[in-house]
């Protein structure tokens, strides 16, 4: 059954034939029929084919007086449209395919769109595709657009013409949706075969390690050799390849490339703890094509020797009190050195040899890095000396072992009973209470005295700085 059509007649039903009608195809066989009596339009025909015909416009006609002579008639038009089933099996228009692609094409790039043909439409001409045997597993890979139920054929891995020149690949399209009613029209899949043709292209040189480690000790003289890198041209005319180093990666010049050997050496002294690594870019050049270029790295780690000496970690500020007791600590000093030493750092404190006997301060190692500042005696005061100045000796674990002495500044200050200091350094002397006639008289005892040192001989002058000195 298709439809089922009905016509009205105005006539009197009760009244003898001039109500009853009868419905005949007039356009339309041998498809399909039409039951005189009820209309109902069923198909004549098994197994329409929607891909050879997929729409009929029928033409019915309804007359009454029972279809006799002298009835009358009216006609309709029936369009039918015939839906889509899966009865037809994808099928590849050739059984062999070629394609070209360049060797520099990048991966995941598409190499080729093949179509399965299939008669039907919508759903039922869904398809997959799939890599059987051959080369293409690994290397490529075919996934379905679902707009256009093309294969695509993408690159999983670079092409290399001097390794393989060409590929073969079979390529299976299976129906999606298949219908099972179907199954016995034979298998719903057709395969074909796929040749991909690599075509060479002049490719840059190859490093062998695209990144080389290489080290140098920053006492190395110019001229050192430090390591080699190695490159080669991949392409079959395998062309000389001369070698330099991107400057941009060397401002300060400080190592050469030889152009023959790929030999890096010095140029000029290093300095670890300036530049304690450099990032070099080697550039590899096709003597035959010099637009034809590779990049490698070295990368050169600069050995540490013992050249810097170590110095106070920070400028101190030594505060001592006036009241300060013997043997009290006054300050624990530090150090640094800009070297690095594989075993880490150890230094050794003491008082320069000038002063190592004074009597006021003495310094203790804490074997720790650090030295501790202590008081020999009690009693100090900002008038008679307002600032100590001791040489500390520090000396480095290396070998040879580098030392420097460095200055360490003692203000003496007036400090309350917690030891806070209230004030350091000079004290100003002032004349209270006197007279102005014991001012006049002060004055020019000063005035006398200024005279007598001009007119003084330069052994008095020296004899008298020696006097004023006095020792820490």
């Amino acid at each position: 059954m298709v439809v089922q059509v009905a016509a009205t007649d105005a006539d009197d039903p009760t009244y003898g034939n001039s109500a009853r009608v009868i419905y005949s195809i007039v356009h339309g066989q041998p498809y399909f029929s039409v039951e005189p009596k009820t209309g109902v339009i069923r198909t004549a025909l098994p197994n329409m084919d929607r891909e050879t015909r997929d729409q009929y416009v029928l033409v019915i006609q309804a007359k009454d007086m029972v279809g006799q002579m002298g009835g009358l008639s009216g006609t309709t038009s029936v369009t039918v449209t015939l839906t889509d089933v899966n009865d037809n099996p994808p099928h590849f228009t050739h059984k062999n395919y070629q394609y070209t692609v360049l060797e520099s094409l990048p991966v995941q790039s598409v190499v080729a769109r093949i179509k399965a043909a299939d008669a039907d439409i919508g759903s039922n001409a869904e398809m997959d595709y799939r890599l059987m045997d051959g080369d293409g597993p690994g290397m490529f890979n075919i996934t379905t657009d679902e707009n256009t139920q093309d294969g695509v054929v993408i690159l999983l891995k670079p092409l290399d013409f001097e390794t393989k020149s060409s590929y073969f690949l079979r390529i299976e399209a299976t129906n999606r949706n298949i219908d099972s009613d179907f199954l016995s029209s034979g298998p719903f899949s057709d395969t074909t075969s796929v040749k991909v043709t690599v075509e060479d292209v002049n490719e840059p040189p190859v490093f062998s390690t695209p990144l080389s480690k290489m080290v140098v000790s920053e006492d190395a003289k110019a001229g050192t050799s430090i390591g080699r890198v190695s490159a080669h041209d991949p392409d079959n005319s395998n062309n000389g390849i001369r070698y330099s180093i991107d400057r941009n990666t060397d401002l300060e010049r400080f190592f050469n490339v030889d152009a023959l050997s790929g030999v890096i050496s010095t140029a000029k002294p290093l300095d670890r703890e300036a530049n304690m690594v450099h990032n070099l870019t080697i550039l590899a050049i096709e003597s035959q094509d010099p637009v034809q270029i590779g990049k490698g790295i070295a990368l050169i780690t600069v050995l540490d020797i013992n050249d810097n000496a170590p110095v106070f970690a920070i400028d101190y500020e030594t505060l001592l009190c006036e009241n300060a007791r013997t043997g009290q600590v006054i300050q624990t000093i530090s150090a640094v050195d800009r070297d690095e030493p594989l075993s880490g750092h150890r230094f050794y404190f003491a008082l320069a040899a000038p002063v190592a006997g004074n009597p006021n301060f003495t310094l203790r190692d804490n074997k720790d890095n650090t030295a501790s500042i202590l008081t020999k005696r009690s009693g100090f005061r900002r008038r008679e000396q307002p600032v100590y100045r001791l040489p500390v000796l520090i000396v480095d674990s290396g070998s040879p072992a580098l030392s420097s002495t460095n200055t360490l500044s003692v203000r003496v200050c007036d400090c309350d009973s917690d030891g806070v200091a209230l004030s350091c350094g000079a004290v100003a002397y002032t004349a209270t209470g006197l007279s102005t006639g014991a001012l006049v008289a002060i004055l020019g005892c000063i005035i006398t005295l200024l005279g007598k040192i001009q007119t003084a001989s330069e052994s008095e002058v020296a004899h008298t700085a020696m006097l004023l000195e006095r020792p820490v």
